[in-house]
């Protein structure tokens, strides 16, 4: 008779681990081949897809997506009429409690503008910059998108 781990649902799905599936030479458990993920980040991905989606349906050319360097991060980065064009994606389920544009704060524009200066130099870019910011209010496949164009400007002291 095996001892039972964990049991749950992930996604939908109910699981048992067993506790023979542990990796019981390491310091810490690991489970094989079984990947977590919260809903709220999971809503966030399918977010950042739909509005990859969406900026190709307008013309856009998606650079990248999720691109990250260190502890830097850009949702999108897309090109349109010799612009570069980086995106911040907002995902919500509703809006009570806040609009999603909203939780951009200043200090998160900072930490976007410190990214995209690095993608620049790192990619050598000689385009002018534009920060977009897209949200996505629902769930499933029923999102209302907005796409908020020159959403903000690099703030003057962005350190």
């Amino acid at each position: 008779m095996s001892r039972v781990l964990y049991t749950g649902n992930v996604s939908g799905r109910h699981f048992i681990i067993p506790a023979f599936s542990l990796f019981a030479e390491s310091s810490y458990i690991r489970f094989a081949n079984i990947k977590f993920m919260a809903r709220h980040n999971q809503l966030g991905k399918t977010g950042e897809e739909r509005a990859a989606e969406y900026l190709i349906s307008k013309g856009y050319v998606i650079r990248d997506v999720n691109w990250r360097s260190g502890k830097m991060e850009l949702d999108i980065v897309a090109c349109r009429d010799n612009l570069l064009v980086v995106v911040e994606v907002k995902t919500r389920k509703n809006i009570e409690y806040l609009r999603p544009e909203e939780a951009v704060t200043l200090r998160k524009m900072n930490h976007i503008v410190r990214a995209t200066d690095a993608y620049i130099r790192i990619y050598d870019i000689h385009l002018d910059t534009r920060f977009d910011i897209i949200t996505l209010v629902g769930e499933g496949d029923d999102f209302e998108i907005e796409h908020i164009v020159d959403a903000f400007f690099p703030p003057l002291n962005s350190r």
